[in-house]
């Protein structure tokens, strides 16, 4: 691993080390710098080694990256439909019934065990050996969602998505009918009062979410809409289709009351989970800047259900 080092000149002097350091190099957060200092990846001679350092001129900075330390997450072998990836990211075609993240009652089986198991050239996040995820997508969500190697394009890539030059497209089948072909939503969205453990349409103390919607087919009880996520909440477009009156088909939280007497009702077999699929990602390459564009067809049951309503 390179080492890098700089004499600090009059332009630099009086900034902090840490600053100074995530300044240089690129993909350095200052926090990752500060754990590189506590770790004795930096050196000023003649000076009293502390992230808030001032340095004055003349001063010599040391900068030794660290090989990144192994994750507590177990990489698992579990099936994975890689559909890109080179030395900066990786494109995933996540399967319904997989969790993202590990977290209490999911330390196994999750996205992340698999990806540390399959990915090649994992340089790590953070200082820890583990991709990068740059957006979520729930459990029962399948489709698209992006991945980074390394800090430089996980910084890239969560600044593209902050400035919305991510384009994040999804297909859903939900309940009645839209009043237009076209809408858009804009609401506020925070921690349901009711219920704390789901989110909610607020009037207050929430974050704005922006919802794209386009119907693409209407059957008799149903329609298949296409959606645009402009903001990225959690549950964001769960809780709009729900906010329309068109709740998502299975969606057991945000879903609608007394689903399974309505399609037994029907005679149509309520499916195990949200008919809620990522379709299409578009994204600019943290490296070169080339626009990528992926697609994932419907799943089997998505496809299926589908189907069963023409």
């Amino acid at each position: 691993m390179e080492v890098k080092r700089w004499q600090i000149d009059s332009e630099s002097a009086g900034a902090r080390l840490d600053q100074f350091l995530s300044q240089q190099v690129p993909g350095l957060t200052r926090s990752a710098a500060v754990r590189a200092l506590k770790a004795g990846g930096v050196q000023v001679p003649g000076r009293a080694l502390k992230p808030g350092l001032v340095l004055q001129a003349g001063d010599e900075v040391e900068y030794r990256p660290l090989p990144a330390q192994e994750a507590d997450t177990e990489p698992e072998a579990l099936p994975l439909h890689i559909v890109y990836q080179d030395r900066d990211l990786a494109v995933i075609d996540k399967p319904a019934g997989m969790v993202t993240h590990p977290g209490a009652g999911h330390h196994q089986g999750t996205l992340v065990n698999a990806l540390l198991y399959h990915l090649t050239g994992l340089a790590g996040i953070g200082g820890v050996q583990r991709p990068g995820i740059v957006h979520r997508l729930d459990k029962d969500t399948s489709g698209l969602i992006v991945v980074a190697k390394h800090d430089r394009a996980h910084l890239a890539l969560s600044a593209a998505m902050q400035a919305r030059q991510i384009r994040r497209e999804y297909e859903a089948v939900v309940w009645g009918q839209l009043a237009d072909e076209r809408c858009v939503v804009e609401t506020l969205v925070g921690r349901d009062p009711r219920e704390r453990k789901r989110f909610a349409v607020v009037r207050a103390d929430g974050k704005m979410a922006i919802t794209h919607f386009q119907v693409l087919r209407r059957f008799r009880y149903f329609s298949l809409l296409g959606i645009r996520l402009e903001t990225g909440r959690t549950h964001q477009i769960r809780i709009h289709c729900r906010y329309l009156g068109n709740p998502v088909v299975g969606d057991r939280a945000y879903g609608a009351g007394g689903e399974s007497n309505k399609m037994e009702k029907l005679q149509i077999v309520r499916p195990a989970r949200q008919l809620l699929h990522a379709r299409r990602l578009r994204l600019p390459h943290p490296t070169t800047g080339a626009l990528l564009t992926f697609e994932s067809p419907r799943p089997e049951d998505f496809k299926k259900f589908v189907e069963s309503l023409i």
